[in-house]
């Protein structure tokens, strides 16, 4: 089976700064393809049904107290299981030793063994949030992305329409720039989270003037490295012919990575203010996030004046 996404035993290593016990250089270069721990307190019982070995697995105090009551025949069985080929590693956690038959058995398949002084809860919680990330659903999409009043706004819509201008301009009334062009998305639980490419990041293309540096023009308050997609503004081309949800009576949503994102279209022609239209949009998209429609309110009020009026006659 193949995995689209994968992290090294290197790259963990060096980013919590774990102790390697064994294994050499190559060793590290084992894949981690699942974000999911285990701590082999059945594999150690000998019940392996259901065990996906495939998980970083973790011993830490309850293993070792365990470890220590079997004999030396089947530690050797249940350590032989425990470093198979699909394991990508073993991490020992709150500053305990490797057991002796362990180690052995770990050298000699040139397996990696990493250590930490810490407690098995917090690297659970801290490998686990790290793999969510690292190992994410990922997919890229063409459009601008914004933190506007805190939200991550992402902007859509065909080349040439002027979504890069736009950010420029929204930049320019002291919101954020995430990225330009090309927005990478990643589903992180149930959030859709983006960023910029390592080689567009600070970046905008404006047509006529070229490649902008957004910290160098604005300061580094102009960009955030990512955030969260909470809505999405679809720009399209004014088409008389076409129709409009003039009162914004309308939902709609875009699907990310398995996720469905409010989204509102926004009609584009000359002499609209699309930065102070953006705002306004996303200012309403929190109003309704807070209980208050301004569509169906005004609705409502028009019900009721008929309503009254009907009443008189």
């Amino acid at each position: 089976m193949e995995y689209a996404n994968r992290v090294t035993i290197r790259k963990l290593k060096e980013f919590f700064e774990f102790e390697q016990v064994t294994g050499n250089e190559e060793s590290l270069t084992r894949w981690i393809v699942v974000p999911d721990l285990n701590r082999p307190g059945l594999e150690l019982a000998g019940f392996n049904d259901k065990s996906d070995p495939k998980r970083v697995t973790l011993i830490g105090q309850k293993e070792i107290a365990y470890i220590r009551t079997l004999d030396d025949d089947t530690l050797r069985e249940r350590f032989d299981t425990i470093t198979n080929g699909y394991v990508p590693c073993i991490i020992m956690t709150h500053g305990e030793e490797v057991p002796p038959l362990l180690k052995e058995i770990a050298i000699q398949k040139n397996f990696p063994i990493l250590a930490t002084e810490q407690p098995t809860y917090r690297v659970m919680v801290n490998i686990a949030s790290f793999l969510d990330e690292q190992l994410a659903d990922f997919d890229n999409v063409h459009g601008v992305l914004m933190s506007i009043f805190g939200q991550g706004i992402l902007i859509t819509g065909k080349s040439g329409i002027g979504k890069s201008e736009l950010a420029l301009d929204l930049v320019s009334r002291g919101h954020v720039l995430v990225a330009d062009d090309r927005v990478d998305c990643y589903r992180i639980h149930n959030k859709i989270r983006g960023k910029a490419p390592e080689v567009l990041k600070r970046y905008l293309e404006i047509r006529g003037v070229g490649i902008i540096d957004i910290v160098q023009l604005y300061g580094a308050s102009a960009f955030l490295s990512q955030t969260n997609i909470h809505y999405i503004i679809q720009l399209q081309h004014f088409d008389e012919n076409q129709p409009l949800d003039r009162l914004g009576t309308e939902e709609s949503y875009m699907n990310l990575l398995g996720v469905d994102i409010p989204m509102v279209t926004i009609p584009v022609s000359e002499g609209r203010n699309l930065a102070v239209i953006i705002e306004a949009a996303v200012r309403n998209l929190l109003l309704k996030e807070m209980g208050y429609n301004s569509s169906k309110a005004f609705r409502e009020g028009v019900v009721s004046d008929i309503r009254t009026e009907g009443g008189e006659d």
